[in-house]
């Protein structure tokens, strides 16, 4: 990789957090973030993530080792805190010594930190914090970093952009704490900016989901090369005694699917036939087969196409390491002309 001296300067902390050569991690996608894409981001110089998403204890022990074999890399692994087997899932990655577990979807559960920090092969915990009350009680609490991530994402989303969170948090904690931005990053500027702000580090999603090495389907790909950026909107909540947190994704068949999918489940809970904690079970169900008829089987109408509004800026497939090394050259650029 080429010298990127302005950057790498900036990069540093959050670079021998990671252990990687740059501090750019690429976020977790279900169905897409897995064992070709994270370890070509990992070879690459970047910080892949696996998607741990709805898999079993089994299929992520698979998947960590399979992973292994294509990097020797550091790589992480994003835990959804709600899942039913979330501590089953943080022993397999202490049993393959993953030295970086995020935790996303929810406030980490009692003992989850602790379990991943405790045990013979203990990790660092990177938690994502959308308000900065709750960033600092998550740094109290144990995470070693956070990831601050904007409207502008793809997938789940919070209410405020990245740029209003970076200027809200950052001046407070970027000083004596690792954070990361997220969120509508699709170019190397936009990652100068948020450095010289005081990030650690930035993690990218919708830019690397159409890399050459992604198994994402042609059709999937081409979808996002039509795209722009106001093509990626927020899901509806339908029911407020449902909390559905909203989802960005390319409009399509799926997108009026999801809101006849919360009608539904919320007329079971009408019915108490099934308690809170099971109804929101069930919209993550939802979302983890949608996303898979988009990813995998090619059905771009009726499946999920999670997506950023950084959406427009993709135009074509590139490998991961010409992704990466445009990133860098960007952002060197514009901290040149400083």
């Amino acid at each position: 990789m080429n010298s990127y001296s302005k950057t790498s300067r900036l990069m540093q902390r959050g670079c021998d957090f990671l252990g990687s050569e740059t501090a750019i991690l690429c976020g977790a996608m279900s169905w897409v973030s897995e064992r070709n894409l994270v370890s070509a981001i990992s070879n690459a110089g970047g910080f892949g993530v696996i998607a741990c998403g709805a898999m079993t204890p089994d299929l992520l022990d698979t998947e960590i080792a399979e992973t292994r074999k294509l990097t020797d890399r550091p790589f992480g692994v994003n835990l959804i805190t709600m899942h039913p087997q979330l501590f089953d899932l943080i022993a397999v990655c202490e049993k393959h010594a993953v030295g970086h577990v995020v935790l996303a979807g929810g406030i980490p559960p009692k003992g989850s930190v602790e379990a991943i920090k405790g045990g013979q092969n203990p990790a660092k915990v990177i938690c994502f914090a959308p308000t900065l009350a709750l960033a600092k009680k998550l740094l109290r609490s144990g995470a070693d970093a956070l990831v601050i991530e904007g409207m502008e994402a793809g997938g789940h989303i919070g209410p405020v952009s990245t740029s209003v969170l970076a200027q809200e948090m950052l001046p407070e904690l970027a000083e004596d704490h690792l954070i990361f931005l997220a969120g509508g990053i699709g170019r190397g500027q936009a990652i100068a900016g948020y450095l010289e702000m005081g990030a650690a580090g930035v993690q990218l999603g919708t830019r690397f989901a159409c890399a050459t090495e992604s198994i994402a389907h042609p059709n999937f790909k081409k979808a996002f090369f039509r795209a722009s950026a106001r093509d990626a909107i927020t899901s509806v909540q339908v029911d407020p005694r449902l909390p559905v947190i909203p989802v960005r994704a390319l409009k399509n068949k799926g997108t009026d699917e999801f809101t006849r999918k919360q009608i539904e489940v919320a007329g079971v809970l009408d019915r108490e036939e099934i308690a809170m904690a099971e109804a929101q079970l069930q919209i993550e169900h939802y979302w983890a087969g949608a996303l898979r008829r988009a990813v995998i089987d090619g059905d771009v109408e009726n499946g999920s196409l999670m997506a950023g509004q950084s959406v427009g800026m993709l135009k074509e497939e590139e490998p991961v390491a010409a992704i990466i090394e445009k990133l860098m050259s960007q952002s060197e650029e514009a901290l040149a002309r400083r």
